[in-house]
């Protein structure tokens, strides 16, 4: 073989490395947010205050109806779709990528907040307090999956304030819905009503950080320019 193809050959063998993958952006990179400032402690378990809090969470969830109930079980994967019956029922699933993607991302970040201040104060669910008043709770997660602030409530506040930007003739039905959202873990037993107040303090927050930052402006309007190519509806 002559020496050029020789080469040639040997480096066709050679698998080529790909580009390292730039890291994705972080929206709330620059938030100055923290959740454990923010927020005031939940109630010391034990003490008046935290009883009074169970015994409402109690009478929420032992009063709910079975409608409620289904509807915070269908709401455990919250997505931005729960809120179709404000937007119409052409917002489906599958039909926005961009949109989706988006929501994705602002779902991981929110989490990454709301995790670290359950950690931080490890606060107990109530079915786990009190499991015989609280049998039928719509999700039973370990026992270190912790209650305050709610998850849920937190981002159903930032959906909804998100949502208001792109349909703000909707404002204010978006965000009646944002709250319903972290009232129906109320319903289904697994938060106190103490829990859901803090995510939507939380949530507020979270929505003005996202809103600031401007690789997030960026997406979101690749995603008004989505919603708008879907023509009328």
């Amino acid at each position: 073989m002559r020496p050029i193809l020789f080469l040639l050959a040997l480096v066709s063998a050679v698998p080529l490395r790909a580009a390292p993958a730039s890291a994705p952006v972080s929206y709330l990179a620059d938030s100055h947010t923290d959740v454990l400032t923010l927020l005031a402690p939940p109630p010391t378990a034990g003490s008046a205050e935290d009883k009074a809090d169970l015994e409402a969470a109690y009478a929420v969830a032992s009063t709910a109806t079975p409608a409620q109930v289904a509807q915070a079980k269908d709401e455990v994967k919250l997505t931005p779709f729960h809120f179709a019956p404000v937007i119409g029922p052409w917002f489906q699933a599958g039909k926005f990528p961009q949109l989706e993607a988006l929501f994705k991302e602002i779902e991981k970040e929110s989490k990454a907040v709301t995790s670290k201040g359950k950690k931080h104060w490890e606060r107990t669910r109530p079915y786990i307090v009190d499991p015989v008043r609280f049998p039928h709770a719509v999700e039973h997660e370990k026992a270190t999956d912790y209650s305050y602030p709610s998850g849920h409530s937190t981002r159903g506040t930032v959906y909804s304030q998100i949502l208001a930007e792109l349909f703000p003739e909707k404002r204010a039905a978006l965000i009646a819905k944002g709250r319903e959202t972290g009232w129906l873990r109320v319903q289904g037993g697994v938060h106190y009503p103490t829990d859901i107040y803090a995510g939507r303090v939380l949530g507020q927050a979270l929505a003005r950080d996202f809103l600031a930052s401007p690789a997030f402006q960026a997406d979101l309007a690749a995603v008004k320019a989505e919603l708008a190519a879907a023509g009328p509806r």
